[in-house]
């Protein structure tokens, strides 16, 4: 038993001695028993490496293949949601520029869907109205709440306005979450509705249905 103790403390010492003890900081690489895939070689998608036959390290879809997502048909065209296309980005492709107008096109399905979003995700600080008096203002949780009618904000383009409700601005939070790329567009569509209803003359409106207003 003795040399038993003897021989397990000489081992103990030995392996502290190779591995050192948790927290030591060194430039040796650790030695793990069980790496479990943790630490692995591994490839920066689209950098030239020559693993491809056209050198880059990763291809985007080729003719042929299936997407594991469901693209949205813009335009009669199919778009994905990694690509650099104005309605993912409310950019101009290959440009920090924003797009002026909304990237879908204005339907009565889209403001529908739009209110519902809006009034689900917008309304609790901004107000069903938009005015900036949701819930969140009136029980002092938020100090700050944008009048979505300001002029500011009016004067903005729909690319714009698609970017902040993607990615949030100051204190508000980005929605890419939780609302769908067509989601957060319908938002958008329903805002300058919202908009229209409080700075809209009638001269906004087609002839006959102004002429049903007289």
């Amino acid at each position: 038993m003795r040399y038993f103790i003897l021989i397990f403390a000489v081992l103990v010492l030995i392996v502290i001695g190779v591995a050192g003890k948790r927290g030591d900081i060194t430039r040796n690489s650790p030695i793990q028993i069980f790496p479990d895939m943790k630490r692995q070689l591994k490839l920066r998608p689209q950098t030239p490496n020559g693993f491809f036959a056209n050198g880059l390290s990763s291809q985007l879809p080729q003719p042929g293949t299936i997407s594991q997502e469901k693209p949205m048909l813009v335009g009669g065209k199919e778009v994905y949601s990694f690509e650099d296309a104005p309605v993912n980005t409310g950019r101009v492709t290959g440009a920090t520029n924003f797009i002026e107008l909304n990237a879908l096109p204005i339907t009565e399905k889209l403001l529908a869907r739009g209110h519902r979003q809006f009034n689900i995700y917008c309304a609790p600080c901004h107000g069903q109205t938009g005015e900036g008096t949701g819930i969140t203002k009136k029980i002092g949780a938020m100090a700050i709440v944008a009048n979505l009618h300001d002029k500011r904000i009016v004067q903005l383009t729909d690319g714009e306005l698609f970017n902040t409700v993607s990615h949030g601005k100051g204190v508000m939070q980005g929605y890419a979450a939780q609302l769908t790329v067509g989601d957060r567009w319908a938002v958008v569509a329903y805002l300058r509705a919202l908009q229209l209803s409080r700075l809209g003359t009638a001269d906004d409106l087609a002839p006959e249905t102004r002429a049903k207003l007289k």
